[in-house]
């Protein structure tokens, strides 16, 4: 028998004496309110909002929700819309009491805390629409049963970077997902978080909101067409009654554009800058080539003579990248919306042609995934059949294939599998000294794979085995205090290498004659000094480990002999402005390019008295960084704000604009080098991800995000280099802003996932800025 909502209300009360508590006055007004919408045959629900418990009002109505499943209420609400009370663990039992019929839980931030979240993640629920607004989570992971849930708002998060791999494993009925204000930047794993969710068809980043020249208007509580019940329905929805309602809401009504708030974080792009090909002017009603009703067509004639463009409010900053909505469609086929604007026929085709253009789905071209095991057997048969052939026409690889077929068979396998790379902070193992290193430069060994040498904030330099995270040899700081910007190996002479610091100490070492620990005593170890160069920022040696160039805080270049130890020559007014990086070419003892703030990157030939620049090339922005490709054709700088163009090094032929976008900071200090020889090219800076680009086409291939505990700062990029003996390997040496933090090499391996990794190996990775230069 069917338990009528008069009888639920009498044994609540009945349960209240037996607790001897007084009834919750917002339950019976619950109560009353379903009685109500039974009576107009609505939905019959309950809401129960949290705010108004007390820890004592939880025993009767536990009661209660064990009568539900058997009663007249066919759906019930729990919502928390400011700080309350009740205890956590009683609002989670309680929501589970409910069982099945909970429809809706609306969830904000203060309330309870990580424990509470923690429950929710790991445990469950069994709601259909499930609202979070809460700072406290970093990085998504839902691993608990959400079997019933359509729609997930997570809007105002504030603290959301990121995704678990399988956080949406658990949610195969998900429909509708909204993210906006959150900090979710990267595509790439947003994208590979998203794709686990085969329901999915709304998702929403920002929400783009319709107005004209004169007036604003977007759809609020206020709006009699807002579902409380179905948060997202408000901004997914598209029909031709709301849209009309709204556009003659503006035309009949402006009273109350005085009260919208625009406090919050929102940015004018318009219609047309959006959707190339889309007019902010409304057009008279009709239909697309594919028969769907237009957008714009959705609005009557009667308001076609208004001007309407659209404005971006709430947007996470996954929404600035560049191609966003192309690479989110082409990505997630699935998909009918995004950020409340449908998905057309004409909008797929497009992000399709956008995709190809603009980004690299895999290595090398490769278009599919194969999985390594393939690629193994692939190339055992290959090499058992090459064996039976006679030895005139036996074939070393696939015909028609390079040498290198299947090592980049593999990377671009073992990388479609790996959208979370693994992040490892070096640490150091071999310390007498109760201190940690505060490292400012380091540089890959051009011989020795397990090798690094790095330069600190307090002029040390510490060679390390980078594999097993020990130290091989310490120099301490000589003197005054100083930061080692300035490092270069030898490569005839693969023990000694160069450091210079910024007070304009010129030194080389033979790691073979320093000690392999930390020790406190202060020693010249049998280097060799050179004579000072006034700020400096930047050492090289050339091919011969004949000479070495220093450039720094002047428009000044001073050659130096290795062999004598002397100082040869200063070059002066080689630039207008001050020269960050000075660079040998890789295999021309006597050619040598120089990058300065006054936007120039130039390039010189010892054997021609360097007076006159060999050419000249200019960015926008002041130049941060240039360097060779290994094989010297090519020459990549990198100018302030993501300005990056690779240039052919014989003549200074434009050959590529890196199609990186602007963040229109003037601190935006970006710095590109090459990786796997000169296939691609790996550019980090302030504020953002570290990306890999292809170095012959352009395409983005990749981004990879530094994360951690510690928010509320900036990446900032001191200085990054691919591994020369690991594909798609690089370290990354990423600064934090707050007091008392130390800067941290990071070893990131693009071919491992993290997943199946120690997934606490990144926790601490929110590098912040640290204004210093070098590269």
């Amino acid at each position: 028998m069917v338990i009528d909502i008069e009888t639920l209300e009498d044994r609540y009360i009945d349960s209240c004496r037996r607790h001897d508590v007084f009834p919750n006055s917002s339950i019976l007004s619950s109560l009353f309110k379903a009685e109500v919408k039974k009576s107009n045959h609505e939905l019959c629900s309950l809401e129960i909002l949290i705010d108004d418990l007390k820890d004592a009002d939880i025993a009767p109505l536990f009661d209660l929700c064990m009568n539900f499943d058997a009663s007249e209420i066919e759906a019930v609400d729990v919502r928390n819309e400011s700080s309350c009370v009740l205890n956590g663990e009683y609002a989670l039992s309680l929501m589970r009491a409910i069982n099945q019929k909970l429809r809706v839980v609306h969830l904000q931030d203060p309330s309870f805390g990580k424990d509470f979240l923690r429950d929710i993640s790991q445990r469950g629920l069994a709601c259909q629409v499930l609202t979070l607004r809460c700072s406290r989570f970093r990085k998504l992971n839902f691993m608990g049963e959400f079997m019933h849930i359509h729609t997930l708002n997570l809007d105002f998060s504030s603290s959301l970077t990121s995704f678990q791999e399988d956080c949406f494993n658990c949610m195969p009925n998900l429909m509708r997902l909204s993210m906006c204000d959150t900090r979710i930047t990267n595509l790439w794993t947003t994208v590979a978080a998203l794709s686990k969710l085969p329901s999915l068809i709304e998702l929403r980043f920002q929400y783009w909101q319709y107005c004209n020249d004169a007036v604003t208007s977007f759809i609020s509580s206020s709006d009699p067409n807002f579902n409380a019940e179905d948060p997202l329905r408000n901004f997914y929805s598209f029909d031709e009654e709301v849209i009309n309602h709204d556009v003659q809401s503006m035309v009949e009504d402006s009273s109350d554009d005085s009260e919208v708030d625009f406090t919050s974080r929102h940015h004018k792009y318009w219609l047309s800058d959006v959707f190339p090909g889309w007019s902010s002017e409304v057009p008279r009603q009709n239909e697309n080539e594919d028969g769907e009703e237009s957008l714009q067509a959705a609005f009557t004639d009667s308001n076609a003579d208004v001007s309407m463009k659209y404005m971006s409010r709430h947007a996470s900053p996954i929404c600035y990248e560049k191609h966003y909505r192309e690479f989110m469609i082409a990505s997630l086929p699935n998909l009918k919306n995004l950020d409340n604007m449908p998905i057309r026929k004409i909008d797929k085709e497009r992000a399709t042609g956008i995709f190809s253009q603009y980004f690299e789905y895999l290595p090398y071209k490769w278009k599919h995934k194969e999985s390594v095991v393939s690629i193994l057997q692939k190339r055992e048969i290959k090499s058992v059949h090459n064996k039976v052939q006679s030895s005139k026409h036996r074939l070393s690889y696939p015909s028609g294939k390079s040498q290198y077929f299947y090592s980049r068979s593999l990377s671009a396998a073992k990388l479609g599998s790996s959208t979370w790379p693994i992040l490892h902070p070096l640490s150091f193992v071999g310390c007498e000294l109760d201190k940690g290193f505060h490292p400012r430069q380091f540089e890959y060994h051009p011989s020795d794979s397990s090798l690094m040498v790095f330069g600190t904030l307090d002029g040390e330099v510490v060679v390390i085995n980078h594999e097993t995270e020990h130290i091989v040899s310490y120099i301490p700081s000589l003197g005054a205090m100083n930061s080692v910007l300035g490092l270069c190996w030898l490569k005839k002479y693969p023990s000694k290498l160069i450091a210079g610091s910024d007070n304009g100490s010129l030194k080389l070492y033979d790691i073979y004659h320093i000690p392999r620990k930390v020790t406190g005593l202060h020693g010249n170890f049998g280097c060799v000094t050179f004579d000072e160069f006034d700020q400096l920022t930047s050492v090289h040696v050339n091919s011969m480990d004949e000479l070495f160039l220093a450039s720094g805080y002047s428009r000044n270049v001073a050659l130096y002999d290795i062999n004598s130890g002397k100082r040869l020559q200063v070059f002066t007014d080689m630039h207008r402005g001050h020269i960050n990086v000075v660079k040998f070419a890789n295999h021309s003892p006597s050619i040598f390019a120089t990058s300065s703030f006054d936007h120039d990157v130039k390039m010189w030939d010892l054997r021609q008295k360097p007076i006159h620049p060999c050419f000249t090339v200019s960015s926008s922005r002041g130049n941060v960084m240039v360097c060779f490709s290994p094989d010297d054709e090519y020459i990549l700088a990198s100018a302030v704000d993501n300005e990056v163009r690779q240039y052919l090094a014989v003549d200074g032929r434009l050959h590529l604009v890196f199609d990186i976008a602007p963040t229109e900071s003037s601190q935006n200090y970006t710095r590109s080098y090459y990786m796997n020889g000169r296939d691609y090219i790996i550019s980090g800076s302030c504020d953002e991800h570290i990306r890999i680009c292809c170095a012959q086409t352009g395409r983005r291939l990749r981004d990879i995000s530094l994360e951690g505990r510690n928010l509320g700062s900036s990446v900032f990029v001191q200085s990054l280099r691919g591994d020369p003996f690991r594909d798609f390997n690089m370290s990354v040496l990423a600064a934090y802003m707050r007091p008392g933090s130390k800067s941290k090499i990071v070893k990131i391996n693009l071919l491992a996932s993290s997943d199946h990794a120690n997934k606490d190996d990144s926790d601490d990775l929110r590098p912040c800025p640290f204004h210093s230069m070098g590269g």
